[in-house]
């Protein structure tokens, strides 16, 4: 229900009907469901995809919990030759819902780092079918995004590089070189997550076509062109840890890309030197989705917390009987609501203005939301103790996701400067 602090923000009608059926399906499947997929990642086995992530995400498929993420245009968009009215085109299509309405399902899926994957709502499949959808041709849609919607494979996105710094995406230095009717692509990449997932098929892989030397743009320099991952010359060098957890089977891996050769035709998004503006364009709702994400997480650990208070008894008496708990507590709960409510806002605006004129709310609630949702789970675990640590909750691992994020979804400084520069023009109207 609205209140005058939300009006405008809270769920449309289709939307909330979506989100009774998908809290009901984390109550009853997915949380149930961590148990056996926190055993499965530290196995000896956890480089194959677990059978109950495939089973849950059948039973997602049935409940109509498919492909929430596509954007709102998207059946404009398909090339592909699909029926709407039928179980396969549905999937295809998805509800179509805008950034908002979306937000409130995707803080929901937050709540447990398994469930997104359930949903094929997950990065960076998500970002990386929306590049095909918004800039592929037909036979790129049917080769590649038919089989991400329907989560038969999966994709990586090949940008990061170890020896530049590739938050400026200018710096990227693999290069891209024409040979006839061919590219010719050489590079080293890292943090490449979803590389090591024996599902990833397809690589989107940023290099540059025009050296620095012949630029006349820094902008126009850079090209994405789509890899098969069985392509000659491209090898998984090493899975990398985030704070000890090697995410299996997804991984983020270090790649080396040696002479491997593309088709132009069949290759390229978009057009030569058109890769820059492809990454701005794939950057705006894909990274407010991990926004949406983080709050749910800080939901979650909001949850446990309180329970834990409740629960657990110290020096004679349950931790809520303390103040110094409560006002932990309260203080979670305060950070959390802002951020939620400048992720919301930020969804909105780019619905009604798109990316470019939201960038400023966009880029301020990629510095809120990590923020809130870290310090709601270092009190959380704080709260817990020694349980706090270790994988028995899902805190800890929550935590390095969403201290990653302060870098993988763009480093604080960057947005800050993003909207001080905003600042500084308005200032001088």
């Amino acid at each position: 229900k609205a209140t005058p602090a939300t009006f405008g923000l809270e769920p449309t009608e289709r939307a909330g009907a979506l989100l009774r059926t998908l809290k009901r399906f984390m109550a009853e499947i997915a949380f149930p469901a961590e148990t056996a997929l926190e055993a499965h990642a530290v196995s000896h086995t956890r480089w194959r995809v677990s059978p109950e992530v495939e089973r849950v995400k059948t039973l997602a498929k049935r409940a109509g919990l498919w492909n929430l993420w596509l954007p709102v245009d998207s059946r404009a968009l398909l090339k592909i030759a699909h029926d709407p009215n039928t179980p396969d085109g549905a999937l295809l299509t998805g509800p179509g819902l805008t950034n908002l309405e979306y937000a409130h399902l995707s803080g929901t899926m937050g709540q447990s780092v398994w469930a997104s994957e359930f949903f094929n709502c997950s990065a960076p499949d998500t970002g990386n079918m929306e590049v095909l959808l918004r800039y592929g041709t037909r036979a790129q849609q049917e080769k590649w995004l038919a089989p991400l919607l329907r989560g038969t494979i999966r994709s990586c996105f090949a940008m990061t590089e170890p020896l530049v710094a590739s938050s400026d995406a200018t710096n990227i230095d693999s290069r891209i070189v024409s040979d006839g009717n061919d590219y010719v692509l050489n590079g080293r990449k890292w943090w490449t997550s979803g590389a090591c997932d024996p599902r990833c098929a397809l690589v989107i892989f940023m290099g540059k076509t025009i050296p620095d030397a012949l630029a006349q743009s820094k902008h126009t320099q850079q090209t994405m062109v789509l890899v098969s991952m069985n392509a000659p010359g491209v090898t998984v060098v090493r899975p990398l840890t985030v704070f000890g957890y090697d995410d299996a089977p997804h991984g983020h891996a270090e790649m080396l890309f040696e002479n491997v050769r593309v088709g132009k035709t069949e290759s390229t998004l978009l057009g030569e030197g058109r890769g820059f503006e492809i990454a701005q364009g794939r950057l705006g709702p894909g990274r407010l989705h991990h926004c949406m994400r983080l709050i749910g997480m800080g939901e979650r650990a909001l949850v446990l917390a309180a329970r834990r208070a409740l629960g657990r008894v110290a020096f004679g008496k349950p931790l809520a009987d303390n103040g110094n708990v409560l006002q932990q507590l309260g203080s979670m709960r305060v950070t959390l609501e802002g951020a939620r409510l400048q992720t919301l806002e930020a969804a909105r605006r780019l619905d009604l203005e798109g990316n470019k004129s939201a960038k400023g709310a966009i880029a301020a609630c990629k510095v809120a939301a990590p923020k809130a949702a870290l310090f709601v789970l270092d009190a959380a675990i704080q709260l817990h103790g020694g349980l706090g640590v270790c994988d028995d909750t899902p805190l800890a691992r929550m935590f390095a996701g969403a201290r990653t994020l302060r870098l993988a979804d763009g480093p604080d400084e960057v947005h800050l400067e993003t909207i001080a520069k905003m600042e500084l023009r308005r200032a001088k109207l």
